[in-house]
């Protein structure tokens, strides 16, 4: 009796610790992305995207996430929207991490869905704003190191009443540079590839929640079962779209096989001989 008892809370803590793991161990994917069209001014350059954190916490204000981010030394750091949670909003918990990372480099954030489901967004917006982040809504700028330039765009999530496309039709992408687009949703991507961009940073997905070895994500918004698109790097044509597993939860309140996320993506100049 006792050994089955023993057996029986082994298995319970062996259970809890492997669910833990899967929700709080911080993973970092790295990525490199060449192109003859990265100015070579930008060759090395490194962009640490974070996404879908919904209220997570990662230690006392964040210092856990902090400290990966500045490990990958970014020259940019991107937030791909749902930095709160429309279920549990508690904003300040989210913008203790934007207090640390502004002081890091320059950060450009986009909404998600979670933003405007609260109603609030606008005030998400000038609490970021006030803090040095650069809040893109549907708008491009020109990022420029020793003379050269790339246009970053960033359009809100579509929840707003507009679709991608027309978000990107508004934004004045310019056509005669490498372009970087910020957009929430994955599953938009065919419009971000009509578009022209060189790169597009996404989230939404959550990494597929439940992720199956060797076959990839269960379930994601806006692409139901078996989601074709919930982590790494996709390609249609010339453009590539870069998806983030995000670092929280939402509705399901549990990550399987799916570590929360911090992508680093290295620009590689090919024009460099």
């Amino acid at each position: 009796m006792f050994r089955k008892l023993l057996k029986g809370i082994i298995a319970v803590a062996c259970l809890i610790g492997f669910l833990y793991v899967n929700n709080n161990w911080l993973s970092v994917t790295n990525h490199t992305v060449e192109s003859s069209e990265i100015p070579s001014s930008f060759d090395g350059y490194r962009i640490v995207q974070i996404s879908d954190l919904q209220d997570a916490t990662f230690g006392e204000n964040q210092q856990r996430l902090v400290n990966k981010i500045k490990q990958a030394r970014p020259n940019m750091i991107v937030i791909t929207g749902d930095l709160i949670d429309s279920n549990r909003y508690d904003l300040p918990n989210s913008l203790a991490l934007i207090e640390e990372i502004v002081e890091l480099t320059d950060v450009y954030y986009v909404t998600g869905n979670h933003e405007v489901a609260t109603n609030d967004v606008e005030h998400i917006k000038e609490e970021l704003t006030t803090r040095g982040v650069r809040v893109l809504s549907n708008e491009t700028v020109n990022i420029t190191r020793d003379g050269m330039s790339i246009s970053l765009t960033g359009i809100e999530d579509p929840l707003n009443g507009a679709t991608a496309s027309q978000m990107i039709d508004s934004s004045n992408v310019p056509n005669d540079a490498f372009s970087i687009l910020l957009a929430h949703r994955p599953e938009d991507f065919q419009s971000y590839i009509d578009a022209g961009m060189d790169i597009t940073f996404s989230g939404h997905a959550h990494g597929g929640q439940f992720r199956i070895p060797f076959v990839g994500g269960l379930v994601a918004p806006g692409q139901g079962y078996f989601p074709k698109y919930t982590a790494g790097i996709h390609e249609g044509g010339s453009s590539k779209l870069i998806v983030s597993r995000g670092l929280g939860n939402s509705i399901i309140p549990i990550r399987l096989f799916n570590l929360p996320e911090i992508v680093v993506v290295t620009l590689k100049s090919s024009s460099i001989k």
